[in-house]
């Protein structure tokens, strides 16, 4: 089947979108139609059961979620449902804007590090002092950017720099003279400092800040015109608003980042920071896929022949593959390099179903991605949980729920 770039899914809903002043115009691309499921090897039926789930998890979960369903780099699923939040009762669509959360270490961060790897300006296993020599501490000079990449690295978790700072200079003061809390390798501690580490020095590999940088590499390549951090004044009638914020920001947070370390680096981090939506988040994955399919920038360029993209990142797939692979480090770990993969005991946010070799990441904000290369298949979920709380935490019940529904509306597995 020939495959084509799913920028088109902005088409798919133009009965839904947003006054032409609201976003920058999205590069030209051909228009087409969702395709019937069963075209994708799904079933029409089992596919509706994940909207409906969705449906009834609106106001309990969160108050709205957009569902990105994809094979063989088509959309079979794109559907919204809910609201925006408690005083705005206008239904989302499938372009509603999320804040991704952590998402932004994959699509963002991670993707940065692979072009870099890909360049040969990254070292996987170079000490980060090698790079950032301001990282500095008992221990610290055994830290790699592998480490870093598989939260590896002994750094703790997480530090209230919000607090503790008071600009992005000072946070990254404050982040590059943490001491460790064990020795580099041994122990997994999923950590937002050691992201903010990382996005150091991609940016000092650069020169560039990372959002500029990931705009010029990454975003405007792939026509990802709804992907950006810092979303502007004129977006904000199509972002999900988040959480009620009592402790910092004093107000219900809307087009500004959720996470209060990254709100004191002006909103720019490789941890978190970064906004989008499904139709955008399709595109990318999809990239990710026929790169690691060898089905590079050339074939993508010839399936869409009269509006193709300008200038796909070059990417190899042997890099792709490698990032996308089990690193065991430490012993035991399910990441790869800066994704995560199912877990071994086969229930996860991935759910039941996805094959061992899948990989994906979530958001706290309520956002997750999986993929399953083995069936050439994407999940991508949107939400604004933290609408008006973080202390609701049901999404955690909905993830694998999704995930598992769409694996067994999946007829045909694979192709």
């Amino acid at each position: 089947m020939k495959r084509f770039l799913v920028a088109t899914a902005a088409a798919l809903v133009a009965c839904h979108a947003a006054p032409p002043s609201a976003l920058p115009p999205s590069p030209p691309a051909p228009r087409t139609t969702v395709p019937a499921p069963a075209a994708l090897g799904f079933d029409s039926a089992g596919l509706a059961l994940v909207t409906d789930y969705l449906r009834s998890q609106v106001d309990s979960a969160f108050p709205s979620a957009v569902v990105a369903v994809g094979r063989h780099g088509r959309l079979a699923l794109l559907a919204a449902v809910g609201h925006y939040g408690q005083s705005d009762p206008r239904a989302v669509t499938p372009e509603t804007i999320y804040d991704l959360a952590s998402l932004t270490k994959v699509i963002g961060l991670t993707t940065a590090c692979m072009l870099l790897v890909d360049e040969g300006k990254l070292d996987l296993d170079a000490p980060v002092q090698q790079y950032l020599p301001e990282f500095r501490g008992s221990g610290k000079d055994r830290v790699t950017i592998r480490h870093l990449l598989t939260h590896s690295s002994g750094l703790p978790a997480w530090r209230p720099l919000w607090r503790e700072a008071h600009d992005r200079p000072s946070v990254l003061a404050l982040v590059d003279t943490t001491p460790l809390d064990t020795v580099p390798g041994v122990r997994f501690e999923y950590s937002d400092l050691g992201a903010i580490a990382l996005m150091q020095v991609v940016e000092r590999i650069t020169g560039e800040r990372i959002d500029r940088y990931l705009e010029e590499r990454v975003f405007h390549p792939l026509g990802m015109s709804a992907t950006r951090y810092l979303p502007p004044l004129t977006w904000r009638e199509r972002i999900a608003p988040t959480e009620d914020d009592t402790a910092f920001r004093h107000g219900v947070l809307l087009g500004e980042v959720h996470d209060e370390n990254a709100g004191r680096m002006g909103g720019v981090s490789g941890h978190a920071g970064l906004f989008s939506n499904a139709p955008d988040l399709a595109v990318f994955v999809t990239w990710l896929l026929d790169i690691r399919r060898d089905q590079l920038t050339q074939g993508l360029r010839s399936a869409t022949p009269h509006h193709p993209p300008p200038g796909l990142p070059k990417l190899s797939s042997h890099t792709v593959q490698a990032f996308l692979h089990r690193q065991d480090l430490p012993h035991g770990s399910t990441r790869a390099l800066g994704w995560d993969t199912p877990a071994d005991s086969g229930y996860s946010s991935a759910g039941t179903k996805l094959s061992r070799r899948g990989f994906g990441h979530t958001g706290f904000t309520g956002t997750s991605v999986w993929v399953d290369p083995e069936r050439d298949l994407f999940i991508i979920l949107l939400t604004n949980r933290v609408h008006p709380t973080r202390a609701n935490t049901k999404i955690l019940q909905v993830r694998p729920r999704v995930a598992d529904l769409v694996m067994d509306a999946l007829r045909e597995p694979e192709r």
